[in-house]
């Protein structure tokens, strides 16, 4: 299936911003709509955007009020792209539910990553593709500006180019395939069922944040019984940050924790296809964007090019 690519923004254009997962607070997202408004563009906030829901866990409210925003924001005919706030944890409720009746009429943008990745891994079962980047909440922690610079572009139509220093797990390789993926102890939960993505042919992104080094090993490992290193082209390794224990790991706080990347690395030694680590993409400052469904090349050797 050839996948829809939204067109692109224009100034005056509106945003729209949910918080489709957990909740937030307006402070920590008032950077990033005024980052929204000085790039030209008109914010547009979800009615249950600030919203708060505690079961277990502290939501953006109700399922029936995260759908209800989310369904407004992929279908209102005036809305050309849509923002999450924040990931967290809870898109998955909203699945079973999701209309995309005008939106497959006039597609636009979803940005966002985290527990985001089951939202873009629907759409992409749909046929439409999405921006993997910062979320708005993330202005307030100092994150780099080209992280938003780059995803503004994106927003424009401009082409994405990656230069990368090599990493000395890389394995060395020239393909071109679809990219998937995203965080992943959602791609991980989403295994199994129809919302999976389709490893087929692809080139798998993977990225995460807070995992228990058994807890990373086990998420791998059930990929690997899942067959899905059989069937993937190619892998890139994002950000793996505050893994293990805070006490023991001198690289709990790193962007790309050199052991997590060691297990990736072991677990997946007997296959041959093409692997970057160190992408700067996930839970890290520099998180810059990626296009879910989008095709790339990829060419890791002594120095490592993606083309979008």
């Amino acid at each position: 299936m050839e996948k829809i690519f939204p067109k692109p923004l224009k100034k005056g254009d509106k945003i729209a911003i949910i918080s489709p997962a957990g909740s937030v607070e307006p402070t920590q997202l008032e950077k990033g709509i005024e980052m929204i408004k000085s790039k030209g563009y008109e914010p547009v906030l979800g009615k249950n955007l600030y919203t708060k829901f505690s079961n277990g866990y502290n939501y953006a409210g109700t399922e029936t009020e995260r759908l209800k925003d989310m369904n407004w924001a992929l279908n209102d005919n005036e809305i050309s792209a849509v923002w999450a706030s924040r990931g967290g944890y809870g898109c998955q409720h909203l699945l079973e539910s999701l209309n995309l009746k005008e939106f497959s009429k006039n597609p636009k943008w979803y940005i966002g990553y985290s527990d985001n990745t089951v939202i873009q891994s629907y759409l992409l079962k749909k046929g439409f593709a999405s921006i993997h980047g910062q979320t708005i909440k993330t202005s307030s922690f100092g994150v780099t500006e080209e992280s938003y610079d780059l995803l503004f572009d994106i927003l424009k139509g401009k082409k994405l180019k990656y230069s990368l220093k090599s990493h000395q797990l890389n394995k060395q390789g020239i393909i071109e395939g679809e990219l998937i993926g995203g965080n992943l102890a959602l791609v991980y939960a989403l295994l199994g069922t129809k919302y999976s993505f389709d490893f087929k042919d692809k080139i798998l992104f993977i990225e995460d944040i807070g995992e228990n080094f058994y807890a990373l090993d086990r998420m791998i490992m059930s990929l690997e019984l899942a067959g899905v290193f059989t069937k993937i082209k190619g892998l890139i390794v994002g950000g793996m940050t505050n893994m293990g224990d805070e006490k023991e790991n001198k690289q709990y706080e790193e962007s790309f924790d050199e052991f997590a990347y060691k297990l990736i690395s072991d677990r997946i030694s007997k296959y041959n296809f093409p692997v970057v680590f160190g992408f700067p993409n996930g839970h890290i400052k520099d998180n810059r964007p990626l296009i879910i469904g989008s095709k790339i090349k990829m060419k890791v050797e002594d120095k490592i090019k993606i083309e979008f």
